[in-house]
This record gives C-alpha cells, sequence and structure tokens, in this order.
C-alpha cells in the first residue's frame, strides 16, 4: 500500500523498530514515540521556518538559516532518519521514510521557493496548501517550445530597457530590470483567469517596470510610449483627455487592452481547445504608490456586481483584482493595511485579489532595515490570513509555479493571496540617480551579476534547446522593431484639438419626474416589512411619521434622501451608499436597514420596491476613509451610471482620504480623462462640537475646484437633497459630487419640505429670501450665505428688527451660479451693501474662493463686506458657551445689529 493511501485512509504501520521492540524501548535517548514527536517538529520546523534557509536573494546573500531545521537539533540521529515511516509525519513528499523525504522537504521548502502558510488560521486551507506544495503539483517541469517562449518574452522584456536607454539617455523610466519575470508571471496570471473563466483582470502597480508592462502586457505600442519620452502625448492618450486636460508623466497612465487566449476545457470527458476573450485594465496610478490598491479592488467589484438584482450575489469569476506593491511601500503605506482588512467583507469582498510584490530589496534609496521592522516586507500580509510565497526573481520557473499555486489558491478558497518576488535593481530609483552613492556595495554586486536573461539563456544552451547565435539574432530583430517604432509619425498636441461641446444644462434629468401620487405611494412602500417582522418599537413610531408628512407637510432629510433612492430605482438606476454607520445613518436619521427587535433579522425596504429596475447596495465600511473611498471611487469610475455615494462619519473624516480626494477625484479627468458621479457626504456644520466635528473643510473642495471636475453644495433643505441627488444620478453630465451634508438641521423644523417642494420645482442653485417678496426694493442689505448657518440668521430673536435684510442661500457653490446671482441682486434695486456670511474662519470656508465670483455679479455702488469667525489655524471654538457667543456675534453682524459688549 502506498504512503498517500495509507494516509487517506487513517493506517498507521506499528511504531516498531528493525529488531522489532515495542513502541517504548528506547534508542540513541529518546522512545520510539518521542522520535517520532521530534520527526514531526522537524517537519514542522521546515514548514515554518524553511523560508529562513530559501535562496531567495538573486544576488547571493546568505540565508539567516534556523537552528530547528537540523535534524540533530531534534535529537534525531541518521539511524533514526531511516527508521521513521514518512506515513506516521502526514506527509506529501515521496519517501517511505523520513530519511527519503527529508530531501526533498529541504529542496521545496528552503529552495529558491518559500512559504509562510503556518499563520493561517483556517486548517482546511493549511492542509490544501501543504499538499499542493509538497506533491509538487504546481511544480511540474516546462516543455522544450514553453522555455524556447519564456527566452523569447524576457528577451523582449530586456531589450526594450535596453533601447530606451540608449535612446532616452537620462530619461526616467523606472526599469524593470532585475524584476523581469514580473512580465512572464503576469501572463501566466491573465492566461489562468481566462481558463478559469474570468472577464477582466484589473492590475493596480507604481512606476517600477510600468512601462515594460504597459508594452508587454497591456500592449500599448511602442510608438506611443516613446512619444512621451519625446515630451508629446501619445494618439491613444489624446483620445481619452479632455481639452484643457493637462495629461500626466507617461509611468502614471493606465491603459486596456483584450486577448484571445487558448485554453484546454476538460468537459464530459472531452477535451477541446476553446478561445477565450479576456480585458485587462492597468489604472492610472500617481506618485502616492499603494492608494491605488482599493481602486483595483473597486473596480473588479463592480464588474463582478450585477446592477439589475439587489439580491445577485457578486460573481467573482467575472473579474480578477492583481495589485504590484513595493517592497518598501507595502509595509510602510497604511492604506495597504486598510485595503487588505475589505477582502472578507461582505460589502468589499472580491474574491480574493492577487498580490505581488516587486521586491528590490531598497525603498528610493532606503535599506530594508530602515524602512520596516520586520524580516520580510511581506509580513503585514501575515495578520490578515494571506498566505505568502516567496521567490527568486532569478529562478523563471519557480516564479511561474508560484503563479499557478497562488491563481489555483484564490481559485479554491476565493482569498488573497501574495507573492514576494525578490529580485533587485539594475539602477537608481529613477535612472537620473546615482545608486552607488548609498548602496555601493549591492550596486558593485548587481553590476557582476548577469541578468535573467544571460542567465535563463545559458540554461537553455546547456540543455541544447537554442545557441547563441540564435538569440543574438532574436535580439538584434527586437531592436530593429523598436527603432522602426520610434517615430513613426508626429503624435498629436493637446492644443491641436477641437474644444469639446460640454452640457452646462445641469438641471437636465434624464429620469422620469416622479408625481405627488407616485411619491406618497413609494413612500408608503418604503414603509412595508415582512410579515411577523418587529420593527423597534421606538423607530416604528418615527418611521410611521413619514406616512403623515408625505401627504401634510413636514418630509424629513432622511426621507427626501429614501424618495430619491426610490424613484431612481424605479428608473433603472443602480445605488450603492457606504460608510461609517451608513445603514443607520451616524445621526438615527435614514434607517435604511431594520432590524427585528426579537430575532437580530436585518431588511431593506429599498431592495423590495416593486417598480424597482436596478440593484440597491447599502453597506456600514470598516473604520476607514482612505482604502473605502479609493474602493468607491474604483467602483464609480467602471459603472458610470450608477449613482456610488461614500458618507463620512463626520465630514472631517475625509481629510483621512485626502490622497485620493486630491491625486484621483479631483485631478483624474484632467490627468487620465477620467470622471465618474461618485457623490461624497461630508457632515458639515457648527454646533458647538468642537473643533473636530464642524467643518468637512469645504475650502479643500473649493480650492481644487476648477476646469469643470467637480460638483460642490451645500444645501438647506430636504427637497434642495431630493433633487440634488436625481440631477447627480440622472444628468447629463457626469462628475464627483461633494455634498456638505447637514447634522443639527437633520431635526430642526423649519428646514422641513412639503410635497410640492418635490413636484413643482427643481434644483435652485440660490434660494431667494421667501419673506422679501412684494417689497425687495426697500431691502438695504442682503446677506449671502450657505448652509445652516441661514436658519441661525432667520431665527435669531432681534431678526424681526432688521427689517431691511433679507438672507439668501448659495445652495450651489461650485459651478459657481453666477448668472443666477446678478438676476437676484437685479430685483433688489435698494442695495447699498451685500454680506458674505459664514460660520467658519475667514482662511475656511467659502469667503476666499466664492468673493471674487460674488463682487463680479455685485452692482454698482454696492458695498461687499465679511461676517464670520477670523482667522484661525482650528475650524472653531472648543467649548460650547464660546460657540454660541461667536455665533450670535456671526449674526448681529451679518444682519448688521448691534453687537453684544466684549
Amino acid at each position: 500500500m502506498s504512503t498517500a493511501r495509507r494516509r487517506r485512509r487513517g493506517d498507521r504501520p506499528p511504531l516498531l523498530g528493525e529488531d522489532g521492540l515495542h513502541a517504548d524501548h528506547t534508542r540513541n535517548g529518546l522512545t520510539a514515540p518521542e522520535e517520532i514527536g521530534a520527526a514531526r517538529s522537524l517537519v514542522h520546523a521546515y514548514r515554518t521556518h524553511g523560508h529562513m534557509a530559501a535562496r531567495l536573494d538573486p544576488l547571493g546573500s546568505d540565508p539567516i538559516g534556523d537552528p530547528a531545521l537540523d535534524p540533530a537539533y531534534h535529537g534525531l540521529s541518521d539511524d533514526a532518519l531511516e527508521r521513521i515511516p514518512a506515513a506516521a509525519l502526514d506527509l506529501f513528499v515521496p519517501g517511505e521514510t523520513l530519511a527519503d523525504a527529508l530531501p526533498r522537504l529541504r529542496e521545496i521548502y528552503a529552495g529558491p521557493i518559500a512559504y509562510q502558510i503556518e499563520h493561517l488560521s483556517g486548517h482546511r486551507q493549511r492542509l490544501w496548501l501543504r499538499e499542493a506544495i509538497e506533491s509538487g503539483a504546481y511544480m511540474q517541469p516546462l516543455p522544450p517550445d514553453e522555455r524556447r517562449h519564456i527566452l523569447d518574452r524576457l528577451l523582449r522584456v530586456e531589450t526594450f530597457e535596453h533601447y530606451l536607454h540608449r535612446a532616452f539617455l537620462g530619461e526616467k523610466q523606472f526599469s524593470i530590470e532585475g524584476l523581469d519575470v514580473m512580465v512572464l508571471m503576469l501572463d501566466e496570471v491573465i492566461m489562468l483567469a481566462a481558463q478559469a473563466g474570468i472577464a477582466e483582470a484589473v492590475v493596480g502597480m507604481a512606476h517600477r517596470g510600468r512601462l515594460n508592462v504597459l508594452a508587454h502586457v497591456l500592449r500599448r505600442n511602442y510608438s506611443s510610449i516613446m512619444a512621451e519620452f519625446e515630451g508629446r502625448p501619445g494618439d491613444d492618450i489624446l483620445e481619452v483627455l479632455p481639452v484643457g486636460g493637462a495629461g500626466d508623466v507617461k509611468y502614471h497612465h493606465g491603459a486596456r487592452s483584450s486577448r484571445a487566449i487558448d485554453v484546454v476545457v476538460r468537459e464530459a470527458g472531452e477535451v477541446r481547445v476553446e478561445q477565450r476573450r479576456i480585458d485587462i485594465s492597468l489604472l492610472p496610478n500617481p506618485s502616492h504608490l499603494e492608494f491605488v490598491n482599493p481602486v483595483v479592488a473597486g473596480r473588479v467589484r463592480a464588474l463582478q456586481t450585477d446592477q439589475e438584482r439587489s439580491d445577485a450575489p457578486c460573481d467573482t469569476s467575472r473579474a480578477l483584482a492583481i495589485s504590484i506593491h513595493g517592497d518598501a511601500a507595502f509595509p510602510g503605506q497604511g492604506v495597504v493595511a486598510e485595503t487588505l482588512n475589505l477582502q472578507s467583507l461582505s460589502g468589499y469582498r472580491v474574491g480574493g485579489t492577487l498580490h505581488l510584490i516587486a521586491n528590490n530589496q531598497v525603498g528610493f534609496t532606503t535599506d530594508a532595515h530602515d524602512s520596516r521592522s520586520t524580516r520580510y516586507s511581506s509580513d503585514l500580509a501575515k495578520g490578515f490570513d494571506i498566505p505568502i510565497i516567496h521567490v527568486n526573481a532569478d529562478s523563471v520557473e519557480a516564479c511561474r509555479s508560484a503563479v499557478r499555486l497562488a491563481m489555483a489558491f484564490r481559485e479554491r478558497f476565493g482569498r488573497d493571496v501574495l507573492i514576494d518576488l525578490v529580485g533587485y535593481r539594475r539602477f537608481g530609483h529613477n535612472e537620473t540617480d546615482e545608486p552607488a552613492y548609498t548602496q555601493p556595495l549591492q550596486v558593485e554586486r548587481i553590476k557582476a551579476h548577469p541578468s535573467v536573461v544571460a542567465v535563463y539563456a545559458q540554461r537553455l544552451v546547456d540543455d541544447g534547446l537554442t545557441d547563441e547565435t540564435a538569440v543574438d539574432a532574436r535580439r538584434a530583430q527586437m531592436l530593429q522593431q523598436l527603432s522602426d517604432a520610434h517615430h513613426p509619425s508626429e503624435p498629436g498636441e493637446l492644443s491641436e484639438r477641437e474644444p469639446e461641446r460640454m452640457s452646462r444644462d445641469l438641471d437636465q434629468v434624464d429620469a422620469h419626474a416622479p408625481t405627488a401620487e407616485e411619491l406618497v405611494a413609494l413612500s408608503d412602500a418604503l414603509l412595508q416589512t415582512p410579515e411577523g417582522f418587529t420593527v423597534h418599537p421606538k423607530l416604528a413610531t418615527q418611521l410611521e411619521r413619514r406616512r403623515v408628512a408625505v401627504r401634510e407637510g413636514g418630509i424629513d432629510w432622511g426621507h427626501a434622501e429614501a424618495l430619491a433612492f426610490g424613484s431612481l430605482l424605479a428608473d433603472g438606476i443602480a445605488i450603492r451608499m457606504t460608510g461609517q454607520d451608513t445603514e443607520r445613518g451616524t445621526f438615527s436619521h435614514r434607517h435604511l436597514v431594520l432590524h427585528d427587535v426579537h430575532t437580530g433579522e436585518r431588511y431593506a425596504p429599498m431592495q423590495h420596491l416593486a417598480d424597482s429596475k436596478a440593484r440597491f447596495e447599502v453597506h456600514n465600511s470598516p473604520l476607514s476613509e482612505a482604502a473605502c473611498l479609493g474602493f468607491e471611487y474604483g467602483y464609480s469610475v467602471t459603472r458610470r451610471n450608477a449613482l456610488v455615494i461614500w458618507e463620512a462619519q463626520f465630514g472631517d473624516f475625509a481629510n483621512g482620504a485626502q490622497v485620493l480626494i486630491d491625486q484621483f477625484i479631483a485631478s483624474g479627468r484632467s490627468k487620465w480623462g477620467v470622471t465618474s458621479r461618485l457623490t461624497l457626504f461630508l457632515p458639515h456644520g457648527y454646533e458647538g462640537n468642537g473643533p473636530e466635528h464642524s467643518s468637512a473643510r469645504l475650502e479643500r473642495f473649493l480650492q481644487l475646484a476648477a476646469d469643470d471636475n467637480l460638483r460642490i453644495a451645500n444645501v438647506t433643505t430636504p427637497a434642495q437633497l431630493y433633487h440634488l441627488l436625481r440631477r447627480q444620478a440622472a444628468g447629463r453630465t457626469r462628475r464627483p459630487l461633494v455634498v456638505m451634508t447637514p447634522k443639527g438641521l437633520l431635526r430642526l423644523k423649519e428646514s422641513l419640505s412639503n410635497l410640492e417642494d418635490f413636484t413643482e420645482v427643481t434644483f435652485q442653485p440660490i434660494m431667494d429670501d421667501p419673506g422679501t417678496a412684494g417689497w425687495r426694493e426697500d431691502i438695504g442689505r442682503l446677506v449671502l450665505c450657505s448652509g445652516r448657518l441661514y436658519y441661525d440668521l432667520q431665527r435669531h430673536a432681534e431678526r424681526p428688527s432688521a427689517d431691511e435684510v433679507a438672507v439668501a442661500r448659495i445652495e450651489q457653490l461650485y459651478p459657481f451660479p453666477t448668472a443666477e446671482l446678478t438676476e437676484l441682486l437685479a430685483g433688489y434695486t435698494g442695495l447699498k451693501e451685500i454680506v458674505w456670511a459664514q460660520e467658519e474662519p475667514a482662511n475656511m470656508g467659502a469667503w476666499r474662493s466664492v468673493r471674487h465670483r460674488v463682487e463680479a455679479a455685485v452692482p454698482p455702488g454696492v458695498r461687499l463686506s465679511y461676517a464670520g469667525r477670523p482667522w484661525r489655524g482650528s475650524p472653531s471654538e472648543g467649548y460650547t458657551s464660546a460657540h454660541y457667543r461667536e455665533q450670535d456675534r456671526i449674526v448681529r453682524a451679518a444682519l448688521g445689529l448691534p453687537l453684544p459688549p466684549a
């Protein structure tokens, strides 16, 4: 009976020595059971610490080793190794005894490929990986034709780099050399993905090797890449950039392509070759290296999601996420940990991301011992139950095996897996650096080290599969192809293009406008729950008020939001909303998900509307801003016609995702031609809660607003929010929307709306003072404000005495409604003064961004002044009493009332 069959049946050979004595007999100081225990410890040491003896560094540094890998450490003699049956040790390597199995065990766990899997909490995952690794299922030798193909690909990778070095001396290219095999690994990933039925592979990576990946994985033409070295955009870049777009450096751009892959299909005992097409996307990436990771995951989730059915699970076979990391950035950037944490969360899982660390053993100019506190750059992944495969970048066929194992694990368990590709970089961080300044010894080793092409070509020559003449001829042929591609035509310039026609009618909504009767019916439908489902009594009372409010008036903010969502779903517009506490709402105003008080069962009425024609998703997010906002950005640029909303728990928390806002959301259209309908809900308003939760930093968004890149609003009524959301979801112009959402206003009676506000008007960029109709010519002072301050101004105890003062609201701050403001001011013929009033300090809020736009609309002879907090380093006061004093002062100054004594 074979070792494998014995193990499957659970049989064990008797623990007898060669002399036939029983298990309690003592040899060399160990009893037979103790020998088995020691042998198990030795096997466990190889599985757990074998990587410490592995030959992972192409430059030949000595492995650190581990004494536990020595049989003598466990008290095992050579005789004992011969006696101990392999079947007693749950091994998957061939051999009858431990002596037979140990050399293979060393080869597997301490060779050019090594594994860290014993930290996994999933027992089935550990067992599967042990068998897959030790059985050699993914380490099969390659046929000669495939080896020759690998050499050809490596030659193409290296030749491309060498040509760029010579043709564009001193230009930054972030060469792949030292990690050349990464292109082959991506080839293998794409082939395996196509074989698994995956329709699109989405890649995110930083600069290292990016141009080579663009050329040889994405198949972007050489001419376009070389045009950018000449300082001009390639024709493919011109196709996506808007007029006025600034573009980006060559190693930040993304690309898309499609490949036809021949795969072997085995069905019903039949074997056939079938051609499958797989799309490949490389997402644009700024110099903030790891922030593309959640964007990749968000795009993949969008591709996996059925946009029509709320009850359809995500199909993880539709798309694959591939994140290529830097060895210094992976442990150094917090967004990496935030993104890894998403892998098993229901609102974010994508069926496993393939992570690859492009490990060149130095970060910019920093050695590993200065950039991380762990042995490996990959150690962070251990905390997220991710298996880690280390592999020597010069061991080409081991790299292929690492990919095959990783992809099989991902397909089997639907979880993340990481490959640590250990190589080097042949030049400095970029081609203008001198690496010998900071790593002189490493540089000397690299200079003396042959390239992976040279190493692999020599192996094939030695094996009789090619010869040096053929290799040189192929290299010369590739160089000629590159030379021919250089300057075949003159690429166009951004300035030569015809201006595009943008839809300026922002109020044009391509969706059915619900009638009053339809909104009433929708409101009632949203109050229905399954038979036997018990809503919390206190919440049930609150929700029942909506039944009355939709008919008699007093529709609140959560109610208006729900009506917007329900009406959009009826028009076939999918909605995804996420954020911390978003299901209920931070301020307990939304309640999109209900919980049965007796069973804890969850029910979302929005997902069960009879008229819905699209998917509705709402998820509470983890306590993360950067990764979560990046995820929603990636989702939104993929599903361009869906309404995707990310809500900050408090608006100031958005600055935890400032990189995503600055580098992707605000500038993506100008740099890469990428835009979306992504909507940010940022609770904002000064209510005496201190500096942390008062301001969503409106000024930062207004500073980023230019070239028609954003929509920024600070609305004051539920009906305005309703119209704003419908316009955002179904409007003809796709742009990200930033909304300063309310906190204290959520339950302010004066802010509530009536049904006719939803059906008889549309979104109003400016709202005039409703109390001045018929006597505007008598108004001498007009106060312009935005957001909740409007109600403080109108509700102040001394407001009636300011009878020549009107208060108007600017609801849309960008694009600023200059024409509407000019028209409004024309109606106030007696104006002497206009006051801009805001709660924020003068160096914050909207004042400094809108001042010149207001001035452009101010009639001659009318003075413009400011009422608000003075310049400050912190948004607001820390004490409630100080807040109320300051708020009262601002209101009095705006209305022209006497100021209280100091």
